[in-house]
């Protein structure tokens, strides 16, 4: 890996607090609706857990039905208890430690300022869609990207508690990837997009260095013709 410091921007890390932690939470009208929906569901999953096993003595699709009653109830009590973990923070940016720190599910996942990179992001298809008939242009995409591992994070306007979160968050994120320049390395993971950027680029270099070969060979034939 590069060494990171070569593209830290020392006046402008500087310039970044020195301390403390910013904490944005989550939608509160997204954390009531799941917790609504994950109670209903919970009750149904129950339901027909009970409806399962009474009836049990019926044969085995019963209990399979009781089982998957089961299941299904335990996964709607931990989709309603996560819903407490983002009401406290979704996305956080700690200067004590120099971490982005985000939420997802039940993991805690962080990410150093040296290897962080922000962008504005994109809805994927579904998001589109919803952004298209019901947030009527309202909504933002921010990518939070550890540039060193094949993975990174989004997070919305509709995700966070609201737009000014939003703003200042994207604010944040812009200021500590410009300080640290991780995105400069050449060792960065580079995503589909970006790859397909890059092998056009080399593919209009290759194109550029075939017509100038091929100038150079014409003008030679023209030479030893006369």
């Amino acid at each position: 890996m590069d060494n990171v410091e070569a593209f830290q921007n020392k006046e402008l890390i500087a310039k970044l607090p020195k301390d403390g932690v910013h904490c944005y939470a989550g939608n509160p009208g997204k954390i009531t609706r799941n917790r609504v929906v994950s109670l209903v569901m919970f009750a149904l999953s129950a339901a027909l857990a009970v409806f399962g096993f009474i009836n049990a003595k019926n044969g085995v699709v019963m209990i399979a039905l009781g089982g998957v009653g089961i299941v299904l109830a335990l996964c709607f009590v931990l989709v309603f208890c996560q819903t407490f973990l983002v009401a406290k923070f979704r996305v956080a940016v700690d200067y004590n430690n120099k971490n982005i720190v985000l939420r997802y599910r039940y993991s805690k996942i962080e990410i150093p300022f040296e290897n962080f990179d922000a962008r504005d992001g994109a809805p994927d298809q579904a998001e589109a869609l919803i952004d298209k008939n019901f947030k009527k242009g309202g909504n933002a995409y921010l990518v939070l990207d550890d540039v060193f591992e094949d993975a990174c994070y989004q997070t919305s306007i509709a995700d966070l508690e609201s737009k000014e979160d939003f703003e200042k968050l994207k604010a944040d994120c812009f200021a500590i990837a410009d300080a640290y320049g991780a995105r400069n390395s050449k060792d960065k993971v580079k995503f589909y997009y970006e790859k397909n950027v890059d092998d056009k680029e080399d593919a209009e270099e290759a194109d550029i260095d075939k017509i100038i070969e091929e100038a150079r060979n014409g003008d030679k034939e023209e030479g030893s013709e006369e």
